[in-house]
């Protein structure tokens, strides 16, 4: 039984190398975008039966709750999303031990992340929400789901974070199951605890921990198991600097993208209730949240590239990595170029999936345009972004993950809204979306000349 394993994980290993890029990406994307779609669906709908059950001003102290899930979810990519890429990488220089100690320092680093953050948060909850932007009206909501999804947290960075490494291994199909389970479990959940117990914002947060709790157990079933490709055994746990120092080096990218979407959102929450109250607060986040369901699907997307670049970096079939990465940007492209459409011309329909309220759906129907109206290049830049970070490039996915939230975003809404008010902080996003765009072509054309370097030496020798 243990022979026939070994035989399937070695052709799991062997299609990233030999089979057609195209077929590969769809195979280990498809998992990956139905995943994470779903994840973002089933918080589209949390959202929405929150919205529709207990009010705009719910909706406000939810979209408060944001930066709070950035610092976790900024923990879980710094390990999961370095994880994922540096396995990739080493086992297509045909390092399965090494892959082993990256799971199990994975693990003992997830665990000593979520203890702290955990604790701080539960210590310093009100601080927290009102250094994001909380008011008196949106706090108690705001306050409410967070003390609920503390536990939910840690779950979630044992499942995402593992997931990654599950898809890195040969798994792609297992790492959607993951979500699929978690969300179908969301899904049934809110509104029973939400509607039926009348346990409202906080029944939501509830059901999200139950889910999130069933998945990250499907997932670490999955490394307990001797028949996966990597698992846990004896002699990984131990911490080493070897092994830690490129996960994190790797993982650094996403960390702090979640991480200055903290700041960000801080600065986004106060900027917009200064010019729009509560209502235009409740407008963003319903902007923030369709926006991501593009986002994610990308993600997904750059997903199924990660093993697929990653382990041909390490292979050097610079050939396959390039294809890869160009069918990735076309794909992503035409789904951020979707988003742009619905945006633009149907943002009135967007509003009225969370809301019944006029007012927020006319804030939604003014800003969500006005926000999204380049929303089309996004694409790119993510893409390359995350191409960076499968070659193991940490400096230069540092960068491009900074390029559009820090060093545009943020002086942006400090400049703009005093000289055009709320329409400000709508146009700083398309003006740093094109802006990174440009960064991200500079660099990869860079990176570009840099890989047919290697591709012809690589002829030579």
């Amino acid at each position: 039984m243990y022979l026939m394993a070994s035989l399937q994980a070695g052709n799991r290993l062997n299609e990233l190398d030999k089979a057609p890029i195209g077929k590969l990406l769809f195979k280990y994307s498809l998992p990956s975008v139905v995943g994470m779609v779903v994840m973002s669906v089933y918080n589209i709908i949390d959202r929405m039966f929150i919205g529709q059950g207990v009010g705009p001003d719910a909706i406000a102290g939810l979209a408060i709750t944001f930066p709070v899930m950035n610092v976790s979810a900024a923990f879980g990519v710094l390990i999961g999303g370095g994880a994922g890429a540096r396995t990739s990488i080493v086992l297509g220089q045909g390092k399965r031990n090494t892959a082993e100690q990256i799971l199990g320092n994975s693990l003992v680093m997830t665990l000593v992340f979520g203890t702290f953050y955990l604790a701080m948060f539960a210590i310093f909850m009100d601080d927290v929400l009102r250094l994001f932007g909380a008011s008196e009206t949106s706090l108690p909501y705001a306050r409410d789901f967070m003390m609920f999804m503390l536990p939910g947290l840690l779950f979630n960075n044992l499942t995402f974070s593992f997931s990654n490494i599950m898809r890195a291994t040969g798994y792609p199909k297992k790492a959607m199951w993951a979500n699929f389970i978690g969300a179908g479990i969301n899904v049934v959940l809110a509104p029973i605890f939400i509607f039926g117990l009348k346990w409202g914002i906080k029944g939501a947060a509830i059901a999200t921990d139950i889910s999130m709790l069933v998945a990250m157990i499907y997932v670490q079933q999955h490394f307990i198991s001797t028949k996966s490709e990597i698992h846990y055994t004896r002699g990984i746990y131990n911490l080493k600097w070897d092994i830690l120092k490129p996960i994190l080096a790797v993982g650094a990218a996403p960390c702090i993208v979640n991480t200055a979407g903290c700041v960000i959102n801080a600065i986004l929450n106060h900027t917009v209730y200064r010019y729009g109250g509560d209502t235009s607060v409740a407008a963003m986040g319903i902007f923030m949240t369709f926006t991501q369901l593009a986002v994610m699907f990308v993600l997904g997307v750059c997903m199924g590239m990660q093993p697929i670049v990653g382990f041909n970096y390490g292979a050097k079939r610079f050939d396959r990595l390039k294809r890869a990465y160009w069918l990735t940007v076309a794909v992503s492209t035409v789904v951020c170029l979707l988003g742009t459409i619905a945006s633009v011309f149907f943002p009135g329909y967007v509003a009225r999936i969370f809301t019944t309220d006029p007012s927020l759906i006319a804030a939604c129907e003014h800003g969500i345009p006005l926000g999204n109206v380049v929303f089309f290049v996004a694409g790119f830049q993510i893409v390359t972004t995350n191409f960076f970070q499968s070659l193991g490039e940490a400096t230069k996915s540092i960068f491009m993950s900074l390029s559009r939230q820090v060093i545009f975003l943020l002086p942006i809404l400090i400049v703009l809204p005093p000289v055009m008010k709320l329409d400000g902080v709508w146009l700083a996003f398309p003006i740093s979306d094109l802006l990174a765009a440009l960064v991200g072509l500079v660099l990869l054309i860079l990176e570009m000349r840099k890989i047919n370097q290697l591709v012809a030496q690589s002829r030579v020798a």
